[in-house]
């Protein structure tokens, strides 16, 4: 995507999108001490909880920057989503891994996430990027609220009903994540019509 003309091309190396690329690199970190932890819910499991929250809500920072600054990128709309992805997926299979979360939920998540994330790198082949919709953030949000809640024993101190809630906002999780995809499933068949007919 060219620049407009009388506006300087926007450069890849802001600060948004550096923010986005520490947000892939404490994914990891939080995978590792969650992991490590197994189940004891002892303070490896604390940290991976405020790592996760940290770094999920540096989602909105980088967004709220590159929209008031005009620092908006290709990079950044590429990269974003799949840092969101990289974060909630592999959360999700770490709370399966440990037993926490049902695999079919897991599996149902990931895969559509992968799916998606595979067409939108196929589309940048193309020379399409495909930001973000505003079902993809809600089910994004919902799933960041769902993981933070299970991550987080507070069960221990609040009981069962804390455990309760947060299944409760995987399921609203689980509906978004089906409706967004489906809505991203008509948008690849509209673009797949239209480079077919650029080819004709």
């Amino acid at each position: 995507m060219t620049a407009p003309e009388g506006r300087a091309r926007v450069s890849n190396w802001n600060l948004p999108n550096a923010i986005t690329v520490v947000r892939i690199v404490m994914a990891p970190v939080f995978f590792w001490l969650l992991l490590a932890d197994a189940g004891a819910d002892g303070p490896m499991r604390w940290w991976a909880a405020a790592i996760f929250v940290v770094a999920i809500s540096t989602d909105w920072v980088d967004g709220h920057l590159a929209r008031s600054r005009g620092l908006v990128t290709d990079l950044g709309k590429l990269l974003d989503p799949i840092a969101d992805k990289l974060l909630t997926s592999g959360a999700l299979v770490c709370l399966s891994i440990l037993g926490e979360l049902w695999w079919w939920v897991t599996i149902l998540i990931v895969v559509r996430e992968v799916g998606i994330t595979v067409w939108r790198l196929v589309e940048v082949s193309r020379g399409t990027v495909v930001p973000a919709s505003s079902g993809g953030k809600a089910k994004t949000f919902t799933q960041a609220i769902a993981i933070s809640l299970l991550l987080t024993p507070l069960w221990l101190f609040l009981g069962d009903w804390y455990l309760w809630l947060g299944w409760a906002c995987m399921a609203a999780a689980l509906v978004l994540t089906v409706w967004s995809g489906l809505l991203y499933v008509r948008d690849a068949i509209r673009l797949g019509r239209e480079h077919r007919a650029g080819a004709q």
